[in-house]
Parts: structure tokens; C-alpha cells; sequence
């Protein structure tokens, strides 16, 4: 029998109901990917969801990465709580550049351990590995499964909650740089609910695809084809579904195919010195996938007293379209105050902004730059399988969060 004992994580009290949930983070997914996908007839069962549910959009929390906004969808709350405010941070102790891949730099637990300490029959499951280990702690332990398709072959009893993992589905590990790393997410969470072995999901992709192809694109039309096909079968294994994504994407190349691209920290070492450090917090190992080349960078000073003159000759540069202070961050953006810089910067629609040209690999990309990070990802779908109370609806109507999907997926 499915427990529907309600459960609390950090400050907010989930009710689920007896039937399984599955939550998802389609990585990248802007709600062009939808509408296209939709209008074209691939995503018939979406369509469904949309017509008998509710489709909106919600805003998700910047910077517009992966591991922010996936913390914020398994924490329930904004960065400023749960500390993981980029891929990639200068740490203030040791003046080193870390990458957080790991659960010690987050500083809340998740509602998934708090779902499975509920009773709930908890699975996460995760295209990216570095998901895996910054945000999978703690659920094996409670009885639960997590794993990535990144690494699926490698899934152990003792570590992860299931063996031999490749035979949920019968497939092979897939390559991360494919859309068959994101299919295969969802099909094995599909095929855990359909065996009742888990009823509380959480199905996290990657967004090769969406930096790959705009949402017209043959390509990824058949991609999302796919991605319908395992969310009917969610839905006929009785899941309330939810679907949402960490960030949008957007093309940032000139009109001759080129990426735009502002190195911020080549421009300030000519302008003001080399006293200042440069941080792309986008920077993670699936360089492929961008070049480490997002659209917001932070700016970490020497000198404090040259804030606001670096930050007005920034905001004079075209292509940067906000230059905020520590403090406005933390209050603008909802950004723990020791996880940033002296300044964030934030580039247009159709820029990315980056270190220097030695520290970035262009020769990666092909075709061109879509990548994602700033104020124009920030925005993106929501999509309920079933009706919202009147209480939930009122909130569809003000301010949702993409990280307010489980309280949805919960009340729907």
C-alpha cells in the first residue's frame, strides 16, 4: 500500500496522494520545444496532459544552470538556502576554483530523503552523473534507488539501490552526448513505476539535445516524440506527472552562425588591471555541450573599492545587460552571499560571456552556440497531468518556481 503520510522538507509539508508521482526536469526544455514538438503532432500524450491538467509557465532561479535549479527542484527552495549557486564557484577560504560535485556544498536535505522517510518508494534517476553525487545522497540508504544513464552499468546494490540496472530496460548504457542519455532516463523510471518498485520519481535529462538543435529541427522533433512515448507510459502506470526544466536555451551566434561571445575577464585585465578573477559558473565536465560559455559570469575583485567603476564600465558594453552587486544578487536573485562574486553579470538574449579566448575550447562547438544561464532561460514550462485546486491554480496565477513542481505534482 502506497504511503500518504505527509512530510515536511525544509519548511514546506508535501502531501502526497496514494497514487505514484513522477516528476520531470526535461534539461533545457524552453516551452518553444513544446509548442513545436505539440503543433507538429509529436507529443500527443503532452497534449493530453496539457488539455485534462494545466500547462503555464513558472521561473526558475539564476544563474539558469543545471545544478542550481535541479538543487532547487529537489530542496523545494531558492539558492540562497541550499548554497549550490553555480556548476563552478571561488571558494573565499582557499582562493581555489571548485567545482560543486558534491553533496558536502549543499546546505539543506532534499525532499527526496524526506519522501522516502515517509514510506514513499523514492527513485532518482539522472542523464548526468555529477546530479547523482551532488544530489542522491541519502535516499540508498532509505530503501530508495539512484543512478545515472551516464554510468547506468556501474549501479550496485550497496551504492545505489539496484543491481544490473541495464536490465530495467534491456539497454545498453547510452552516450551522454545523444538524446538517447535523456530516453533513457525516463524509460527506466517508466518501467520502475509500471513494476511498482518506485512511486515517487524524480527523472532528470540532459540537454545535449537542446544545445544541439532549435526547436524546429527534425532531430529534435523525434526526440520529443520519444520523450511522449515514456510519458504515456508514466501515466498508464497510474503516475501523476509533472513536467518542468532547470533552464531554457537560446541561440547566441551573429547572423553569419559565429558565437557571440564578451570575455569578460580580457576586457577588465585591459581596462582595469589583473587583479580581478573571472568565474563561469556554467563551467562543468560536458564541454561539448557549450564550451564552458554561458550568460552569466561572476567577477571577484582585489580591490573592492573599483566596484562600482568596473560595474558601470560593464553595464556600458553591448551585449551586458545587468551588472548586479554582491548584495543586489543576494536579494535579486536569491544567491548565498559566500557562493559569489564582488559582481554578477548577465549577458542579452543572443550573448554568452566567458573568461579569456585561451580558456575556452571553441573548436568543441559545432554549428554555431546554444547555450543558456542568464535572464532570458529563466522562464520555462510547467506542465500537471492532473486539475489544480482552486489554492493551487491561485498560485499558477501569481509567481510559481519551477523548484514549486513536487508541491504540484503533490496537491494536484
Amino acid at each position: 500500500m502506497t504511503a500518504t503520510q505527509p512530510f515536511n522538507a525544509n519548511g514546506r509539508t508535501y502531501t502526497p496522494p496514494a497514487r505514484p508521482i513522477a516528476v520531470i526536469c526535461l534539461d533545457g526544455c524552453a516551452d518553444e520545444y513544446l509548442s513545436s514538438a505539440i503543433a507538429r503532432g509529436k507529443m500527443p500524450r503532452l497534449a493530453a496532459m496539457a488539455r485534462d491538467g494545466w500547462r503555464g509557465f513558472v521561473r526558475g532561479a539564476l544563474p539558469s544552470f543545471t545544478n542550481v535549479n535541479n538543487s532547487c527542484i529537489v530542496t523545494g527552495v531558492p539558492p540562497k538556502i541550499h548554497g549550490i549557486c553555480g556548476n563552478f564557484f571561488l571558494n573565499p577560504e582557499t582562493g581555489e576554483e571548485v567545482m560543486m560535485n558534491g553533496p558536502e556544498f549543499r546546505r539543506c536535505g532534499t525532499l527526496l530523503t524526506a519522501a522516502a522517510d515517509a514510506g514513499r518508494k523514492v527513485a532518482f534517476i539522472t542523464a548526468k552523473e555529477k546530479l547523482r553525487t551532488v544530489l542522491g545522497d541519502g535516499v540508498v540508504e532509505r530503501g530508495g534507488i539512484v543512478f545515472s544513464s551516464e554510468k547506468v552499468d556501474e549501479a550496485k546494490m550497496a551504492s545505489h539501490g539496484i543491481d544490473n540496472a541495464t536490465t530495467i530496460i534491456g539497454k545498453p548504457r547510452p552516450e551522454i552526448y545523444s538524446g538517447d542519455a535523456s530516453i533513457y532516463v525516463l524509460e527506466a523510471g517508466a518501467a520502475l513505476a509500471e513494476q511498482g518498485v518506485a512511486d515517487f520519481l524524480y527523472l532528470s535529462t540532459t540537454d545535449y539535445m537542446q544545445h544541439k538543435f532549435a526547436p524546429e529541427a527534425p532531430e529534435i522533433l523525434d526526440f520529443h516524440a520519444k520523450i511522449d512515448a515514456a510519458i504515456g507510459r508514466l501515466l498508464d502506470a497510474g503516475c501523476t506527472v509533472a513536467l518542468t526544466a532547470d533552464h531554457g536555451m537560446n541561440a547566441k551566434n551573429d547572423q553569419n552562425g559565429n558565437p557571440k561571445i564578451i570575455f569578460v575577464e580580457s576586457v577588465l585585465h585591459e581596462k582595469f588591471g589583473k587583479n580581478l578573477r573571472v568565474i563561469c559558473p556554467i563551467t562543468d565536465p560536458y564541454v561539448v555541450h557549450h564550451g564552458a560559455l554561458g550568460s552569466l559570469v561572476m567577477v571577484h575583485l582585489e580591490d573592492p573599492s573599483i566596484r562600482a567603476q568596473v560595474a558601470e564600465y560593464l553595464f556600458n558594453l553591448e551585449g551586458i545587460t545587468e551588472v548586479l552587486t554582491r548584495e543586489q544578487a543576494v536579494d535579486k536573485l536569491e544567491l548565498a552571499p559566500d557562493r559569489i562574486g564582488d559582481l554578477v553579470v548577465l549577458s542579452a538574449r543572443d550573448v554568452v560571456v566567458g573568461k579569456s579566448p585561451e580558456h575556452h575550447d571553441l573548436s568543441v562547438l559545432k554549428g554555431g552556440l546554444r547555450s543558456h544561464g542568464g535572464r532570458y532561460e529563466e522562464m520555462v514550462p510547467l506542465v500537471i497531468s492532473r486539475p489544480l485546486t482552486g489554492e493551487l491554480r491561485r498560485m499558477a496565477e501569481g509567481d510559481p518556481r519551477n523548484f514549486d513542481v513536487f508541491h504540484f505534482a503533490c496537491h494536484a
